[in-house]
């Protein structure tokens, strides 16, 4: 009842709340990209599979808060560069991102994949990439708590913040994943942002700190100017520019 009526504790709840969400924008952006290579009638069962692993792996580490606090301390030095388990955690993480981001990249310039037998796009695997989504989820949840466990003491606040941000992530993921699908240049834009976050891990990997703010910041800079674009392009009549449409071998041209 204590927790009911301290108005403190509610403030610290909204913040803490406030803080997964900011925290989890790029993990919605990153499963939309992922579960949008997947058949229409998959998507959403893979997006909810993926948004219940992050909950249920950023409540599983905060009930082991002795282990998340172990994690930090050094396991060995490399040229005087002390290396924890949360830094290789976060350089495998950020290594991914950047590997996966840039492959994505590439794929929406070049073309999605052809099955050279029927000249019909492939699409992926439902378990490879729940598996990728379980992975990324594993990197952004070790940061999200880390970041919880030094704003907030009480264990119970921190898993009511994370299952109320995570609930309202589930409410308008799918929109945010059509709304990316929908518009290449935000799609671009977040996969390069996606790039972004995944050279900020490396560097705390390294044991650099990159205020993430500035990250944010510049990533809603961005995406504001291109909503302008959006808005004068509808305004206009004229069309974006698409992405490299796939071609299928032995066509006509």
């Amino acid at each position: 009842m204590d927790l009911l009526t301290n108005p403190q504790m509610w403030m610290a709840l909204a913040t803490l709340t406030l803080l997964e969400l900011v925290l989890g924008i790029d993990n919605i952006i990153f499963i939309s990209i992922l579960v949008s290579k997947l058949p229409k009638a998959k998507q959403e069962m893979a997006r909810r599979i993926g948004l219940f692993m992050a909950m249920f792996l950023r409540i599983a580490l905060l009930l082991l808060l002795s282990f998340i606090i172990g994690l930090v301390e050094p396991l060995f030095t490399v040229m005087e560069q002390p290396f924890s388990g949360r830094d290789l955690i976060l350089l495998a993480g950020g290594l991914f991102l950047i590997w996966k981001s840039t492959a994505e990249i590439h794929q929406s310039l070049e073309g999605e994949e052809i099955d050279h037998a029927t000249g019909i796009k492939v699409k992926a695997n439902v378990m490879a990439i729940i598996a990728q989504i379980i992975i990324i989820d594993l990197v952004f949840s070790l940061d999200s708590i880390i970041t919880a466990v030094g704003m907030v003491d009480d264990v119970r606040i921190m898993i009511a913040a994370v299952v109320i941000s995570l609930g309202l992530m589930m409410l308008f993921a799918r929109a945010i994943g059509e709304f990316v699908e929908a518009h290449p240049s935000i799609k671009m834009l977040a996969l390069s942002f996606l790039v972004v976050v995944g050279v900020v891990l490396v560097a705390e990997g390294f044991g650099h700190h990159v205020p993430k703010g500035y990250v944010y910041f510049a990533m809603a800079f961005s995406f504001g100017v291109e909503l302008l674009n959006i808005h004068f392009r509808k305004k206009t009549g004229s069309k974006p520019v698409k992405l490299r449409e796939p071609t299928i071998p032995g066509e006509d041209d």
